[in-house]
């Protein structure tokens, strides 16, 4: 999956919040200094052209909606990060968590408890 700016990442924020969305609309929701009419459809044009927006068509003009969940991207983008920072070591982020003491080793616990029972729950 295809990395995102962070322009791209507010507008995809908008569709996984409010739906389908015209470009206007897109505009409407965005802060102060509104950006122009063209500048925003570019990056939607864009975000359709890496397969995270898609379209449909009302007369003349498109109401673009989000062709990926909010879900869907974030286990992407971990994946991604792990792959580049991390070597692909799903560990080695714990244990960054760890020594950095974002994760209690109590949190750690209760997490294999979970999967542990998850994976009991799956043999039955």
């Amino acid at each position: 999956m295809k990395h995102l700016t962070n322009r791209e990442e507010e507008i995809m924020e908008l569709f996984w919040e409010k739906g389908a969305l015209f470009v206007k609309e897109i505009i409407d929701e965005l802060e102060e200094p509104k950006p122009h009419y063209n500048t925003i459809s570019t990056i939607v044009r864009g975000l359709e052209e890496k397969g995270f927006v898609a379209h449909e068509q009302f007369g003349n003009t498109y109401r673009y909606f989000a062709a990926i969940t909010r879900e869907e991207f974030s286990r992407n983008t971990i994946k991604n990060m792990v792959g580049k920072y991390f070597n692909k070591s799903y560990s080695s982020v714990v244990s960054m968590f760890v020594k950095e003491e974002k994760i209690s080793l109590e949190e750690i616990k209760e997490l294999i408890r979970q999967v542990e029972s998850q994976k009991n729950e799956s043999n039955e």
